[in-house]
């Protein structure tokens, strides 16, 4: 393997403070230092880091090989073109841009100066997703027709500059990304049809803290995101907040739990028998497929082990960068993930589905 990536960040606040416990002696990786237009936010930077006075001064270091960019989502734009132009390769937070317009021009100025661009789409390695994966493409569900990707936590309302429009604030900004990311990535080869949204402002003012978003596969699933920083349930103990998945096929379902889950695959012993025509009495009523269960009918066999972590998306970048493998968050995908938020926004504004794809 070649000598270590010199990185360098901009933007020392909650994300740049999980890179640099991240990239801190991460074998590959050498962490260079950090940029941040609060001085304040530099104070605790790690011994023997630099602390850059500007952007610019970060950007004009040739000991810096890569930029990753974790300041807040209306500098992103502004922050890779510069980057770019310094002949810098870059990792963006998500969400990239703000729009297609702002991606469009990103691209442009990193083809222009012949550098590697991605984005750190690292829940692609989260536990329950990858989860949630194995047991759709091990096939073992059968036809799969339903899958819910949910998150729920108990105070709705959001820190710093998130709960500002202007500052690209709001959960689907925020988590939407990400969860709408995971969906797409689940079954990359399958075309988005239709989309639609309802988003709402339940504590916040001026940005989202709730959406649902049903979207419509052309390989037969319909996939539900679910968000709520207001959605309260008293049976999560000490958690913060819930974190779910549902997956549904015609020979059975699974339930992914936690962000380190728990789950089980179920499955029913045999069908209840067709029996129109003919009146049958249960102690639930005539509809026997909402009543208890007889014993034995419900079997569970249990989720599938995958060993993921966060760890991951750099051991990817790694190999990337050396040329051993190609990106593995790719700029298209990436924009179809921002094309899917604004027909997102659009539903959730009209009340209308909208065709995708």
């Amino acid at each position: 393997m070649s000598e270590d990536i010199r990185i360098a960040i901009i933007g020392h606040g909650f994300m740049g403070h999980e890179h640099e416990k991240m990239l801190t002696n991460f074998p590959g990786i050498r962490l260079v230092g950090f940029a941040d237009k609060d001085p304040e936010q530099l104070k605790d930077v790690g011994e023997g880091l630099k602390r850059y006075g500007s952007n610019e001064e970060l950007l004009a270091d040739p000991e810096v090989d890569v930029v990753i960019i974790a300041a807040n989502n209306n500098q992103h734009h502004d922050l890779v073109i510069q980057a770019a132009k310094a002949h810098k390769d870059i990792i963006c937070e998500k969400p990239v841009a703000m729009s297609l317009a702002e991606l469009d021009d990103m691209e442009a100025a990193v083809k222009e100066n012949g550098v590697r661009f991605t984005v750190h789409q690292q829940r692609r390695f989260d536990p329950d997703f990858r989860t949630a994966k194995e047991v759709y493409d091990s096939g073992t569900l059968g036809n799969v027709y339903a899958i819910k990707n949910q998150l729920y936590g108990f105070n709705g309302n959001m820190h710093d500059w998130h709960i500002f429009k202007s500052e690209g604030g709001g959960m689907l900004y925020d988590w939407g990304v990400h969860l709408l990311d995971q969906v797409c990535w689940m079954f990359p080869g399958a075309k988005l049809k239709s989309v639609f949204a309802d988003i709402r402002n339940v504590i916040n003012k001026e940005v989202d803290d709730y959406f649902q978003i049903m979207l419509r596969f052309d390989n037969g699933v319909t996939a539900t995101v679910e968000l709520g920083t207001y959605y309260l349930a008293d049976k999560t103990a000490d958690k913060w907040f819930e974190r779910h998945w549902f997956v549904a096929g015609n020979k059975g379902t699974a339930y992914v739990d936690g962000f380190f889950p728990e789950g089980k695959i179920v499955r029913t012993t045999h069908l209840l028998t067709n029996v129109g025509g003919k009146r049958t009495m249960t102690a639930a009523g005539p509809t026997r497929s909402f009543g208890p269960a007889p014993e034995g009918t419900i079997v569970t066999e249990p989720l599938p082990e995958v060993h993921t972590s966060h760890r991951n998306y750099f051991e990817h970048y790694i190999r990337y960068y050396h040329g051993e493998e190609e990106a593995f968050v790719k700029i298209p995908e990436v924009r179809r993930v921002l094309k899917l938020m604004d027909a997102v926004r659009e539903s959730g504004r009209t009340g209308k589905s909208v065709d995708f794809e």
